[in-house]
């Protein structure tokens, strides 16, 4: 189509991500009303558990092997190398799970368990046949095995549930997914298997040691708060709890797309020594992902309430306070994820976990402080100071290597959109009672269009670049704008 790499696989990892989270929403709907807050709850335990687990199993030598091999040298050594580690990881986390098992009261029966067991070993097929494909730069490839595993992960959990199966049938749909994803990647793997040395080995361990660590406070994020809901309150919580935090996904569309497209980029251009290429871009992501995440996060602030209620049932609206929390930590999220992503692609893992694990020191205190006084708001909050923190030590590090600001017209314009939106959308339910799904939608229509158009307008820039795009894919443009 005469797209460069760079937004063609952005363009394909934007609509995949779109895709799945816009299905998965639905499906996520369905199991709210049939299942209520505390199944869904204990199901958002079980991955609490699991992607503890699974980073065990990983180790961290997932990232290092697709730095490694992204630099196209040795890569059927090093791809070797890490299926054999990741072999012996899986032993290490299925081992640890084991012993603390007596402990792990809070996941519903021994079944449960076993297929926790069960996940991360599929997890491991997964994880290398992903992490090679991925390695070798076929984003595309990557991205749609992704897209793969969560639709085979709704269709089996929407029929397990239809027919009954409860937790369980979330379960088993969660791991049938990770199976048909690792399958698609495995298509597409050219890696072979080859003699790999000591050297291999070390230069993966030097790079996965720091991955580990970030990853670490990564999953502290994730899941500690979720784990400690479970202890401190109940499974109605911590499922009220997740299905907030996972409404506001919807700002993380562009953010986590670019920052998965551009790590081998800025990864084979610290290789080369060509640093100058890794500023402008950045800037340019930063733009790219605040234009989804701050009108996201207006429009959630003054619509929440309504979209809980009326998406998944009345028990889940409790959850609007925690809502408007959780959709300013996915605006600082955008500079977060971004920078580093950034870090570890110019090897510097050591720089992004000093980061990252001081944010995870200040996430757990603050849950341990907050959530017994103030429940899943606590929660929330200690997951904005979190990010913040994380986000300022990243950019600390981060702009001692390169050049790292915001693009500030574009910036500035964007708050402005967002500004207009707002009036109108506050002026329509000031007008409207909100009284059904539709009227509902028609706000988030009217402002999503309201802030399009005055976006467009207002930042030629943004209006040529996106115009050009959209003509490259042979749609057209109206001549309006």
């Amino acid at each position: 189509m005469g797209i460069d790499p760079v937004r063609r696989q952005s363009l394909i990892s934007l609509i995949s991500t779109i895709g799945l989270t816009a299905v998965g929403f639905l499906a996520t709907m369905y199991f709210a009303h049939i299942l209520g807050k505390a199944v869904y709850g204990a199901y958002a335990l079980f991955l609490a558990y699991y992607g503890i687990f699974n980073l065990i199993g990983d180790g961290g030598f997932g990232g290092a092997a697709v730095k490694r091999i992204s630099e196209g040298r040795e890569q059927n050594e090093y791809f070797t190398a890490f299926l054999v580690l990741r072999v012996i990881l899986l032993f290490v986390s299925v081992t640890a799970l084991l012993a603390i098992r007596p402990f792990v009261n809070d996941l519903e029966g021994g079944d449960m368990f076993f297929w926790l067991i069960f996940a991360l070993v599929i997890a491991m097929f997964t994880g290398v046949t992903g992490n090679g494909v991925y390695g070798e730069g076929k984003v595309g490839v990557n991205q749609t095995g992704s897209l793969l595993n969560n639709l085979a992960k709704i269709v089996v959990q929407v029929a397990a549930v239809y027919l009954g199966y409860g937790a369980a049938g979330l379960v088993g749909g969660f791991i049938a997914g990770i199976f048909v994803g690792g399958l698609f990647n495995l298509r597409f793997l050219t890696l072979t298997l080859a003699k790999f040395k000591w050297c291999h080995l070390r230069n993966l361990s030097t790079f996965s040691f720091w991955i580990f660590l970030s990853g670490s406070g990564a999953i502290v994020f994730s899941y500690a708060d979720t784990i400690l809901i479970g202890y401190f309150l109940n499974l109605g919580d911590v499922g009220i709890y997740r299905i907030a935090f996972q409404f506001t996904a919807a700002a993380t569309f562009t953010t986590m797309a670019l920052r998965i497209v551009l790590y081998p980029k800025i990864s084979k251009w610290h290789a080369e020594g060509s640093l100058n290429l890794i500023t402008p871009t950045l800037a340019r992501a930063f733009t790219y992902s605040l234009i989804l995440a701050v009108p996201v996060a207006v429009g959630g602030w003054i619509l929440g309430e309504r979209l809980l209620y009326f998406f998944y049932g009345a028990g889940f609206a409790e959850g609007a306070g925690v809502l408007g929390i959780l959709l300013l930590v996915q605006i600082v999220n955008v500079f977060m994820f971004l920078q580093t992503m950034a870090l570890n692609a110019i090897n510097r893992p050591r720089e992004s976990f000093y980061a990252t694990g001081a944010a995870a020191v200040v996430n757990i205190v603050l849950d341990l402080a907050l959530i017994p006084i103030i429940g899943i708001e606590g929660a929330a909050i200690a997951t904005l100071v979190t990010m913040l923190v994380n986000a300022t030590i990243a950019y600390h590090y981060l702009s001692r290597q390169i050049s790292v600001h915001i693009e500030r017209g574009p910036t500035f314009h964007i708050l402005v959109a967002a500004g207009v939106m707002a009036v109108v959308i506050l002026l329509f339910r000031l007008l409207v009672p909100l009284s059904n799904i539709f009227l509902v939608l028609t706000a988030v229509g009217l402002g999503g269009l309201v802030y399009s158009l005055v976006l467009m307008k207002a930042d030629s820039s943004l209006h040529d670049e996106i115009q050009s795009l959209v003509v490259q894919l042979g749609m057209p443009w109206p001549k309006w704008l």
